[in-house]
């Protein structure tokens, strides 16, 4: 009895024995299955793209598209914005995307794991070699046609065409409604038309506005009591200069700021390739006799904010910007309110109107300005050079092509021409009221 009770024993605990390390052995097994088939143990996807994003290239034009390329290893999507693409099987992208300052791009995967880039966009300015054409001039068939010759010529390859003149006067049928409601609009020239034309032919555009000197807004403002869009004297009435009693808008009023670059960002949106601010300064005098409502800081910082509120909306407008300044302001920024280092970092180029004629004599060493076209234009330039270096701004010059006190004709106009490209500056413009131009002073491309 005790023999058999014994063996039944030994042979439960052995049942017993072998029950448990089955059951070690199931759950092993199944625990290895759960952790996955190879027993290994596995982890969310959470590796992002490997993203690589090429430099783009520099655009000539505000108006042409920016092309960026790259690489996106793992990703299914590389979207800019709303704009996306399917990268190809070895990572290779492109996407064509209009004109932005920069631009993030991002690279996505099934799981939604994300790499992201900052693109900074880059200008390069064309060459300019460009004569200045007013909306009446370019109305005329005679003055069109003799500015389309130096074209055919290879003379120039930019106009310079009246936006808003001195006279507050917008040369062609804008939509403005401040241009509209003032009585600005004057549909002399087609805009489109012109541009298509001279779009056609391989030139340039660029709209020229007359910013602050405004008489046309400025008396309807003053007379539907808006007194503070107006420049005025200490007791409170219009100031009055040499170019009318009523002439100044002030720069300082947001309106004012406003109505040139709605008129900007209107030109660039019509195909016009630059604008170009003139009379973006306060009036001449003393300080001491003019009241700015509103200005806080001082003229010449508000013509800079002007500029940089502006740099934007007309960059996107496919406009690149530039703004015409005195000769003089180079060295004395305070006397019109044009500070070159703060108008420079807001701008692609500045315009100095370096007339020979303007100068006084004696000035940067040369005796006789008018007399030596040549050596002032070389000798004024070289200064601008050096005010604008940090800036990243171009310089291209407003040269003479008119007499005043000296007659001008190709020789005075080739001095001047050939003064710019001796300081490495292969562009200009060409100033004559009249719009006749010595096309023989003005070397072939």
């Amino acid at each position: 009895m005790g023999s058999w009770l014994g063996s039944v024993t030994r042979r439960r605990g052995a049942t017993i024995a072998l029950g448990a390390a089955l059951a070690v052995l199931v759950v092993a097994v199944l625990a290895g299955f759960g952790l996955g088939g190879s027993g290994e143990t596995s982890s969310a996807d959470t590796a992002p793209p490997m993203l690589e994003v090429r430099p783009v290239d520099p655009v000539r034009s505000y108006h042409a598209p920016i092309v960026v390329r790259g690489n996106a290893i793992g990703a299914q999507r590389v979207s800019i914005g709303t704009d996306s693409v399917t990268p190809a099987a070895d990572g290779a992208f492109e996407l064509t995307v209009p004109w932005a300052p920069g631009y993030q791009v991002v690279a996505a995967d099934a799981a939604g794991n994300r790499s992201e880039r900052t693109v900074v966009t880059a200008f390069t300015l064309p060459r300019i070699r460009a004569v200045h054409v007013t909306a009446h001039a370019w109305s005329h068939e005679g003055l069109r046609e003799a500015v389309l010759d130096l074209a055919r010529e290879g003379r120039i390859d930019t106009v310079q065409l009246d936006i808003k003149d001195e006279d507050g006067v917008v040369g062609y049928d804008s939509q403005v409604p401040l241009a509209r409601e003032t009585g600005a609009v004057a549909a002399i020239y087609d805009a489109p038309s012109a541009l298509r034309q001279l779009h056609d032919m391989g030139l340039r555009v660029v709209g020229r506005i007359v910013a602050f000197r405004d008489p046309t807004v400025a008396a309807w403002a003053w007379h539907s009591g808006r007194p503070d869009w107006v420049v005025q004297n200490p007791s409170g009435q219009p100031y009055s200069s040499h170019y009318g009693p009523i002439a100044f808008t002030n720069v300082a009023h947001p309106d004012v700021r406003q109505y040139n670059i709605d008129l900007a960002v209107e030109a660039g949106r019509l195909g016009f390739d630059g604008i170009m601010y003139d009379y973006v300064r306060r009036p001449d005098g003393s300080l001491s006799s003019m009241y700015f409502a509103g200005l806080t800081t001082t003229p010449a910082t508000a013509v800079a904010d002007f500029l940089a509120q502006s740099r934007y909306p007309v960059h996107a407008a496919g406009a690149h910007l530039s703004a015409a300044v005195y000769g003089i302001a180079a060295t004395r920024p305070d006397q019109i309110a044009q500070d070159i280092p703060a108008i420079a970092r807001s701008v692609d180029f500045v315009a100095p109107m370096i007339y020979p004629s303007h100068w006084n004599p004696g000035e940067y060493g040369v005796a006789n300005p008018n007399a030596q076209p040549y050596d002032i234009v070389h000798r004024s330039l070289q200064d601008f050079q050096k005010t604008t270096a940090t800036t990243g701004a171009k310089v291209v010059p407003w040269l003479q092509d008119f007499s005043l006190g000296v007659p001008y004709g190709d020789a005075e106009l080739r001095a001047q021409i050939d003064a710019t490209h001796a300081t490495g500056i292969d562009s200009f413009f060409l100033w004559n009221a009249a719009t006749r131009y010595h096309g023989g002073g003005i070397p072939p491309a």
